[in-house]
């Protein structure tokens, strides 16, 4: 027989220890109503359907020894009355999520399903996606003076190398003395200087 309207007052179903087949109907999501569910023991496959997290009344759900696949629901997370969770001896995987009920339930809740990760599990959850590189130790923030600032510094050192190699220019070829040499450079160092502190954006 097809059952072709799901009853919204159903409060409890148990069709365990049969040899039902096929995956778990989504329609049974819809049974608002129910506290408790049990489809134990028989031959489902497939995933455990996401229309169970409108099941916002479910006390007790069992569906051990099946043959389930894929992984729990992270919206299974949102039955809060949930007193009772069964899934042991399926081929389900991944991590056990965690929050409200879920905190509550033991191994024996999980137990029989070799791709299970994560606790109350000792069995860790490995990331396979490979390590997270390394943030940067500077960052550069726009808008910051640092950059300006040393734009300045590297703009005078080039303007002193090209001034010191001219005045070193000609002292050798016209033989000047060193202190009209030295003078030039104090006083180019002078303005030099002031320019920088004239110029050196101020902070807000």
């Amino acid at each position: 027989m097809e059952l072709t309207k799901t009853v919204a007052i159903f409060v409890s179903i148990d069709l365990s220890n049969n040899q039902f087949c096929g995956k778990i109907p989504e329609d049974v999501g819809q049974l608002i109503s129910l506290q408790m569910l049990n489809f134990s023991h028989n031959n489902f496959t497939g995933s455990i359907p996401a229309s169970f997290r409108n099941l916002v009344e479910l006390e007790s759900l069992d569906l051990s020894s099946n043959k389930l696949s894929g992984e729990i629901p992270a919206q299974m997370t949102k039955l809060t009355f949930l007193e009772v969770l069964n899934l042991s001896n399926n081929n389900l995987v991944g991590p056990i999520p965690h929050g409200n009920q879920f905190d509550t339930f033991d191994n024996d809740s999980y137990r029989g399903n070799l791709g299970f990760c994560g606790l109350p599990l000792s069995k860790p959850c490995i990331n396979h996606g490979g390590p997270e590189p390394p943030s940067p130790l500077v960052v550069e923030h726009e808008g910051s003076e640092i950059p300006f600032f040393w734009q300045v510094v590297l703009m005078g050192y080039g303007s002193g190398v090209v001034v010191g190699l001219s005045l070193g220019y000609i002292v050798f070829t016209i033989r000047r003395p060193w202190w009209l040499v030295r003078k030039v450079e104090r006083d180019w160092q002078y303005n030099f200087m002031r320019w920088i502190r004239r110029n050196r954006p101020r902070r807000n």
